[in-house]
Protein backbone atom coordinates (compact mmCIF):
# COMPACT_ATOMS: atom_id res chain seq x y z
CA UNK A 1 0.00 0.00 0.00
CA UNK A 2 1.29 3.46 -0.83
CA UNK A 3 2.05 6.14 1.73
CA UNK A 4 -0.45 8.85 2.72
CA UNK A 5 0.46 12.34 1.54
CA UNK A 6 -1.04 15.80 1.91
CA UNK A 7 -3.06 17.10 -1.04
CA UNK A 8 -4.82 20.42 -1.59
CA UNK A 9 -8.38 20.69 -2.88
CA UNK A 10 -9.86 23.87 -4.34
CA UNK A 11 -13.40 24.72 -3.17
CA UNK A 12 -15.97 27.38 -3.80
CA UNK A 13 -15.14 30.40 -1.65
CA UNK A 14 -16.85 30.17 1.73
CA UNK A 15 -17.59 26.44 1.35
CA UNK A 16 -14.40 25.16 3.05
CA UNK A 17 -16.10 23.98 6.27
CA UNK A 18 -19.05 22.51 4.35
CA UNK A 19 -16.65 20.57 2.09
CA UNK A 20 -14.76 19.31 5.16
CA UNK A 21 -18.03 18.15 6.76
CA UNK A 22 -19.18 16.45 3.53
CA UNK A 23 -15.86 14.62 3.07
CA UNK A 24 -15.84 13.55 6.74
CA UNK A 25 -19.37 12.15 6.36
CA UNK A 26 -18.43 10.32 3.15
CA UNK A 27 -15.33 8.84 4.85
CA UNK A 28 -17.56 7.49 7.62
CA UNK A 29 -20.27 6.18 5.26
CA UNK A 30 -17.84 4.45 2.87
CA UNK A 31 -15.45 3.29 5.63
CA UNK A 32 -12.44 5.08 4.12
CA UNK A 33 -10.88 5.98 7.50
CA UNK A 34 -7.73 4.04 6.59
CA UNK A 35 -7.34 5.85 3.24
CA UNK A 36 -8.42 9.45 3.94
CA UNK A 37 -6.78 10.10 7.29
CA UNK A 38 -7.45 13.79 7.89
CA UNK A 39 -9.36 16.70 6.39
CA UNK A 40 -8.21 20.14 7.53
CA UNK A 41 -9.20 23.76 6.95
CA UNK A 42 -6.05 25.64 8.08
CA UNK A 43 -6.87 28.50 10.47
CA UNK A 44 -4.77 31.22 12.08
CA UNK A 45 -5.43 33.34 15.16
CA UNK A 46 -5.82 37.04 14.39
CA UNK A 47 -5.94 39.81 17.00
CA UNK A 48 -8.45 42.51 16.13
CA UNK A 49 -9.09 45.82 17.90
CA UNK A 50 -12.78 46.68 18.17
CA UNK A 51 -13.85 49.66 20.29
CA UNK A 52 -10.50 49.61 22.07
CA UNK A 53 -10.85 45.94 23.05
CA UNK A 54 -8.54 43.23 21.74
CA UNK A 55 -10.45 40.31 20.32
CA UNK A 56 -8.85 37.10 19.07
CA UNK A 57 -10.61 35.46 16.14
CA UNK A 58 -9.72 32.72 13.71
CA UNK A 59 -9.36 33.38 10.00
CA UNK A 60 -8.86 30.88 7.21
CA UNK A 61 -5.19 30.68 6.25
CA UNK A 62 -6.05 29.74 2.64
CA UNK A 63 -9.62 30.78 1.71
CA UNK A 64 -11.00 28.48 -0.95
CA UNK A 65 -8.73 25.53 -0.10
CA UNK A 66 -8.92 22.39 2.06
CA UNK A 67 -5.99 20.10 2.95
CA UNK A 68 -6.37 16.31 2.83
CA UNK A 69 -4.01 13.71 4.29
CA UNK A 70 -4.81 10.67 2.17
CA UNK A 71 -3.61 7.73 0.15
CA UNK A 72 -4.25 8.63 -3.47
CA UNK A 73 -6.08 5.94 -5.44
CA UNK A 74 -9.07 5.81 -7.79
CA UNK A 75 -11.61 5.49 -4.94
CA UNK A 76 -10.30 8.36 -2.83
CA UNK A 77 -9.80 10.59 -5.88
CA UNK A 78 -13.40 9.91 -6.99
CA UNK A 79 -14.88 10.51 -3.53
CA UNK A 80 -13.08 13.83 -3.00
CA UNK A 81 -13.45 15.09 -6.57
CA UNK A 82 -17.21 14.42 -6.56
CA UNK A 83 -17.90 16.07 -3.21
CA UNK A 84 -20.29 19.01 -3.49
CA UNK A 85 -18.36 22.29 -3.34
CA UNK A 86 -15.05 20.82 -4.59
CA UNK A 87 -13.84 22.28 -7.88
CA UNK A 88 -10.77 20.06 -8.14
CA UNK A 89 -7.37 19.06 -6.82
CA UNK A 90 -4.45 21.45 -7.04
CA UNK A 91 -2.13 20.19 -9.77
CA UNK A 92 -1.80 20.12 -13.55
CA UNK A 93 -4.87 18.81 -15.34
CA UNK A 94 -6.57 16.08 -13.32
CA UNK A 95 -3.35 14.84 -11.68
CA UNK A 96 -3.15 15.90 -8.01
CA UNK A 97 0.32 16.88 -6.78
CA UNK A 98 1.13 16.17 -3.11
CA UNK A 99 2.69 18.85 -0.92
CA UNK A 100 6.42 18.51 -0.26
CA UNK A 101 8.01 18.21 3.20
CA UNK A 102 9.22 21.84 2.93
CA UNK A 103 5.71 23.08 2.13
CA UNK A 104 4.26 21.09 5.03
CA UNK A 105 6.86 22.50 7.45
CA UNK A 106 5.78 26.00 6.50
CA UNK A 107 2.21 25.17 7.48
CA UNK A 108 3.23 23.90 10.90
CA UNK A 109 1.85 20.42 10.26
CA UNK A 110 4.28 17.93 11.72
CA UNK A 111 4.85 14.38 10.56
CA UNK A 112 6.11 13.19 13.93
CA UNK A 113 5.71 9.55 14.78
CA UNK A 114 3.88 9.49 18.09
CA UNK A 115 4.29 6.71 20.62
CA UNK A 116 1.05 6.23 22.52
CA UNK A 117 0.78 4.43 25.82
CA UNK A 118 -3.02 4.09 25.57
CA UNK A 119 -4.70 0.85 24.56
CA UNK A 120 -8.29 -0.15 23.97
CA UNK A 121 -9.78 -0.94 27.38
CA UNK A 122 -7.61 1.55 29.35
CA UNK A 123 -9.35 3.88 31.81
CA UNK A 124 -8.60 7.54 31.07
CA UNK A 125 -9.52 10.96 32.49
CA UNK A 126 -10.21 13.90 30.20
CA UNK A 127 -8.15 16.89 31.37
CA UNK A 128 -9.12 19.49 28.75
CA UNK A 129 -11.84 20.55 26.36
CA UNK A 130 -15.60 20.26 26.69
CA UNK A 131 -15.42 16.86 28.39
CA UNK A 132 -12.90 17.89 31.11
CA UNK A 133 -13.04 15.76 34.30
CA UNK A 134 -14.90 12.97 32.50
CA UNK A 135 -13.63 9.43 33.07
CA UNK A 136 -14.07 6.75 30.42
CA UNK A 137 -12.76 3.57 28.87
CA UNK A 138 -10.86 3.77 25.56
CA UNK A 139 -12.98 2.16 22.82
CA UNK A 140 -10.84 3.03 19.77
CA UNK A 141 -7.55 4.74 18.87
CA UNK A 142 -6.91 6.87 15.79
CA UNK A 143 -3.13 7.36 15.67
CA UNK A 144 -3.01 9.50 12.46
CA UNK A 145 -5.59 11.92 13.90
CA UNK A 146 -3.97 11.74 17.35
CA UNK A 147 -7.29 11.00 19.01
CA UNK A 148 -9.13 8.29 20.88
CA UNK A 149 -12.78 7.42 21.34
CA UNK A 150 -14.42 6.89 24.72
CA UNK A 151 -18.04 6.33 25.69
CA UNK A 152 -19.61 8.98 27.93
CA UNK A 153 -23.06 9.01 29.45
CA UNK A 154 -25.16 11.68 27.78
CA UNK A 155 -28.90 11.97 28.49
CA UNK A 156 -28.86 8.50 30.07
CA UNK A 157 -27.21 6.85 27.06
CA UNK A 158 -23.67 5.72 26.28
CA UNK A 159 -22.39 8.01 23.51
CA UNK A 160 -19.01 7.68 21.73
CA UNK A 161 -16.88 10.85 21.90
CA UNK A 162 -13.62 11.50 20.03
CA UNK A 163 -10.97 13.28 22.12
CA UNK A 164 -7.44 14.50 21.31
CA UNK A 165 -4.46 12.75 22.93
CA UNK A 166 -3.45 16.15 24.36
CA UNK A 167 -6.68 16.33 26.38
CA UNK A 168 -6.44 12.97 28.18
CA UNK A 169 -4.45 11.34 30.96
CA UNK A 170 -4.26 7.68 31.92
CA UNK A 171 -5.94 6.90 35.26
Amino acid sequence: MSEAKWYVVHTYSGYENKVKANIDKTIENRHLEDQILEVRVPLEDVVEMKNGVEKISQKKLFPGYVLLHMIMNDDTWYVVRNTRGVTGFVGPGSKPVPLTEAEMAGLGIKRDHIEVDYEVGDMIRVIGGAWADTVGVVRALNIPKQSLTINVELFGRETPVEISFADVKKV
